[in-house]
């Protein structure tokens, strides 16, 4: 019995320690991409006190962000393919140094695309606003909810659920927001609006962006 329970926790271990490390690779995956924004900002240092937009492709490849609102300073730290566990690791490059006045996060479903479940998916955002907390203190932050796609549809289920998740942990705290894409990216059907979406099925095309700014727009005052 003795044996077996080492064998146990032997095992255990060596999980915990392998995707660990398998974490810690998919972060560092990221560097080039952070190091161009380093170069950039040396070059053209962002303002302080902006709206920050960080996280994956959707927006990454928002790139009327600034057209879109026009009065308003704005950032984008996207790196497509990331998970909020990146925005999280990277947030002392991308995110403390600009001294934002709101932060807008959008990522989560690369996350369970990649085989993280809803509680971890869940965890891993609890630990970017306690990083954002304890380096910007009382900043607002937003999450923009996992947005529904063709590609993911599968994820559909888990998807509501780790919005509801988040949407309930932020009803809690008034510096916290959680903005509601989801709904509005569904049509009569009950399914992802075919129009939002490129070739692909998971990025948006320019329909799928407007439909965005809509919903945030009243958010960024």
């Amino acid at each position: 019995m003795p044996r077996l329970i080492s064998a146990t926790l032997l095992a255990m271990t060596l999980a915990v320690c392998a995707a660990a490390q398998e974490s810690s690779k998919g972060v560092h995956q990221w560097e080039s991409e952070i190091k161009k924004f380093e170069e950039a900002d040396r070059q053209n240092p962002p303002p302080t006190g902006a709206v920050l937009f960080v996280g994956s492709s959707s927006i990454r490849f928002w790139r009327t962000l600034e057209k879109d609102f026009p009065d308003i300073k704005v950032i984008n730290r996207g790196f497509g393919g990331s998970r909020i566990e990146d925005s999280t690791y990277f947030a002392d490059r991308i995110i403390v140094p600009y001294k934002p006045r709101l932060v807008l996060l959008y990522a989560g479903d690369n996350d369970l695309s990649m085989g993280k479940t809803r509680d971890q998916v869940f965890e891993d955002y609890k630990a970017f606003v306690a990083k954002l907390r304890d380096r910007l203190g009382d900043v607002r932050i937003a999450f923009i909810s996992i947005k529904p796609s063709l590609a993911r549809w599968s994820l559909a289920d888990k998807m509501v659920s780790v919005n509801e998740m988040i949407r309930r942990y932020a009803s809690k705290d008034k510096r916290l927001i959680f903005i509601d894409v989801y709904s509005a990216m569904l049509g009569v059907d009950g399914k992802p609006r075919p129009e939002l979406f490129v070739e692909d099925g998971l990025h948006m095309t320019p329909a799928g962006y407007s439909l965005w700014r809509s919903i945030i727009a009243k958010y960024l005052n």
